[in-house]
């Protein structure tokens, strides 16, 4: 009892001993939703145990052994039985261990859970939820089916089992069970449970906590792993018509608790258990992962000197942690483009300069040829002088040469004469 909180007799009766029949009324009207995730190797009969826990034809195409990679099929249908609705999702992995490679075969249905548990704390986390109507897809129990090997838990399962127990209810049933003997299950589920403890895989166990169920769960809990059979045949048995399986050597009855435990798994399942698996989802699995993405986004209850620290605290305090990054971010960013902006100007100098020599270089070649052509040029015009000069005189040589001959010629001509 709280502090400060006293008994008080009542002098008559008040009503509010109605409330259980008024929640019952309530939950009723609004109807029930249950998801059930079936793991296991293509072909251990998952659609067929379905099909026979529910006592109908869930519709749905058989699966081949010839998928690239793991995926995972969901459906979801409407049950009613008397007055009670339920909004039943079945989520099938497809695919499941027909890899040459499995190393990653467990990722995709590890996705699969988170994206579920995700998409509940978005609603949660809106400012205007509507918890009341939204589709809770999260995955209330994980239906393991292992194959009846006889021998021990395939590596493949000891994985899948250990990433998966930490996000959903496992219930471990060996499938097809028929297929081995009794007293080679007997020692198969002794192996199964000792190679699940000694490698720490936590597999759901039935609440012994409630008075009314605690003796029946308590029992059934020693019967896990739950060897079943599937069969949607009805064979009439003596004046009864029975869901069994006929085999050339007789007829294996999936109700009679002598032939399998089929009836044990229905009743811890759906009818003893089903409110159990799914706050078990919300309060454990559910919070674990709502906790781990709050403290991933920086939220805590606490202050580092363990004060309780508020929602709007630690907003806050965050706020002004990013302001402070955009800042110094902000700061980083005007500095680089700074020092980018000076080095381009280095740049642009070192080039100006460099073209500056080059002209220069140029410019002074150039003086150096046109001195060059001037200096030949004057050469020339010295030699085309020095020609002229020689021309001449050579000319004048020539004429005075020629006059002194025809003077003489004349003298002689005179000499003759006379």
């Amino acid at each position: 009892e709280g502090e400060g909180c006293r008994t008080v007799p009542l002098a008559g009766h008040v009503g509010f001993d109605s409330l259980p029949d008024q929640l019952v009324n309530k939950s009723v009207s609004q109807g029930f939703c249950f998801n059930i995730l079936c793991v296991g190797e293509t072909g251990l009969g998952k659609s067929t145990l379905m099909d026979t826990l529910f006592n109908t034809k869930f519709e749905g195409e058989p699966a081949t052994h010839t998928q690239p990679g793991v995926q995972l099929r969901s459906n979801t249908y409407d049950l009613q039985e008397s007055n009670v609705g339920l909004k039943l999702t079945i989520v099938s992995t497809v695919g499941f261990g027909d890899q040459i490679n499995k190393e990653d075969s467990y990722k995709p249905i590890v996705e699969f859970i988170d994206a579920q548990f995700e998409a509940y704390l978005q609603e949660e986390l809106k400012i205007r939820r509507v918890l009341h109507t939204y589709h809770d897809s999260r995955i209330h129990a994980c239906l393991y089916f292992i194959a009846p090997t006889g021998h021990s838990l395939k590596s493949l399962d000891l994985v899948t089992m250990k990433k998966l127990d930490s996000k959903v209810n496992i219930i471990p049933i060996i499938a097809k069970s028929d297929a081995i003997s009794k007293s080679e299950l007997t020692k198969f589920k002794i192996k199964i449970t000792s190679e699940l403890v000694s490698n720490g895989v936590q597999i759901y166990q039935f609440p012994t906590d409630d008075e009314s169920v605690a003796e029946i769960n308590g029992t059934m809990n020693a019967h896990l792993p739950f060897a079943v059979i599937g069969s949607t045949e009805e064979l009439k048995i003596g004046n009864k018509m029975m869901k069994a399986r006929q085999y050339p050597w007789g007829t294996v009855q999936v109700e009679n608790e002598a032939h399998c435990d089929f009836v044990k798994l229905r009743e811890m399942l759906i009818r003893v258990n089903m409110e159990d698996l799914r706050e078990q989802t919300h309060t454990r699995h559910y919070e674990l992962y709502r906790r781990c993405k709050l403290e991933e986004m920086g939220f805590k209850d606490t202050d580092p000197d363990s004060k309780p620290f508020s929602l709007q605290e630690t907003y806050e305090a965050k706020r002004n942690e990013f302001l402070g990054e955009l800042q110094k971010k902000e700061e980083e960013m005007r500095q680089m483009f700074v020092q980018r902006v000076k080095e381009k100007e280095a740049e642009l100098k070192e080039a100006e300069k460099e073209l500056h020599e080059k002209f220069d270089c140029l410019k002074k070649l150039h003086q150096d040829e046109k001195k060059k052509l001037e200096d030949k040029k004057k050469s020339l015009d010295d030699e085309v002088n020095a020609f002229k000069q020689r021309k001449t005189a050579a000319e004048l040589l020539q004429s005075q040469g020629s006059q002194a001959g025809g003077s003489q010629t004349l003298k002689r001509d005179k000499e003759k004469k006379k």
